[in-house]
């Protein structure tokens, strides 16, 4: 089976199953593990945002999705050189990833487009056995998704009965976004008392003065799509009179994969640093600031 991931998460869980020899192509954004990156890019942002703001991707990403326009180009061409017999996307995010919207006229008629839309923790480890069963890899889909569960139970089992902090996640800086879907779930598993969102529901805009009053003990940024160095680039100059760590937003929290057991586990480690290792995923501490920004 010829394969086409347009979705990051999915690639992830294709490298994961072992199966990147039937990967064919891929969107900008697959960038893990390192070997994909040599493979055909059928889609590509349209925007360079390198030099953009926080605010100002922000500002582009809300009139996007507003006036429904994709960031995104996919290269009909070239899918119809790859001949896939499956291409991957979602439909979750428009402006996150190619959505199923893109593609009306980028396939070659009669390729399957196969979806994945995971909105809860359960959904995404349930997410991959359900491409492992579209790939034919049941079993292998089975075992990695029960390596998610048992890394997820760990942590829980680690931290139970410890006083739980209040965490606020961001997932976006100017503004700050509060985390949606999985995340909220993430923080609970960690050993914390999420702040300001609940399991299943989407991210939304709010104020660094909001998020001070609920008074949390942590604020974790974790910038959707962006590596820590490129998190730090854009959190860098921010001071919050509270605890407030920098991650890896990109590998181990907004992407809908095995890695967020790892994402689970930093948590926990940022939490209960007594009680959970550092899984070696790496994070920075900003300065402490005096008042809200």
């Amino acid at each position: 089976m010829r394969v086409v991931s347009l979705l990051p998460s999915a690639t992830d869980i294709i490298a994961e199953l072992g199966l990147l020899d039937r990967l064919v192509g891929i969107s900008e954004d697959c960038n893990w593990p390192a070997e994909v990156k040599q493979k055909p890019l059928v889609a590509r942002t349209k925007i360079d945002v390198s030099t953009l703001t926080s605010a100002e991707i922000d500002a582009l990403v809300t009139e996007s999705a507003s006036e429904s326009h994709s960031l995104y180009a996919v290269d009909a061409e070239l899918m119809a050189e790859l001949r896939p017999d499956l291409v991957i996307t979602q439909d979750l995010c428009e402006v996150c990833a190619v959505s199923s919207g893109d593609l009306a006229t980028a396939c070659p008629i009669g390729v399957e487009v196969f979806s994945m839309n995971p909105r809860t923790l359960g959904d995404v480890i349930e997410s991959v056995v359900t491409l492992a069963d579209r790939l034919g890899v049941h079993e292998r889909g089975v075992a990695v998704a029960d390596e998610m569960r048992s890394a997820i139970a760990d942590v829980r089992g680690a931290v139970e009965g410890l006083d739980r902090p209040r965490v606020f996640v961001a997932e976006w800086m100017d503004p700050p976004y509060g985390s949606g879907h999985w995340l909220p779930e993430m923080v609970e598993a960690a050993g914390g008392t999420n702040l300001l969102s609940r399991p299943g529901e989407y991210s939304f805009a709010t104020t660094w003065e909001t998020v001070l009053g609920q008074e949390p003990d942590l604020v974790v940024v974790a910038a959707c799509g962006f590596s820590l160095d490129e998190a730090l680039e854009r959190a860098g100059e921010l001071r919050l009179p509270v605890r407030t760590v920098v991650v890896d937003g990109d590998a181990h929290f907004s992407r809908p994969a095995p890695r967020l057991a790892v994402g689970v586990r930093q948590l926990a480690h940022l939490l209960h640093p007594e009680a959970v290792a550092n899984p070696a995923a790496p994070f920075a501490e900003l300065p402490l600031g005096v008042a809200a920004v």
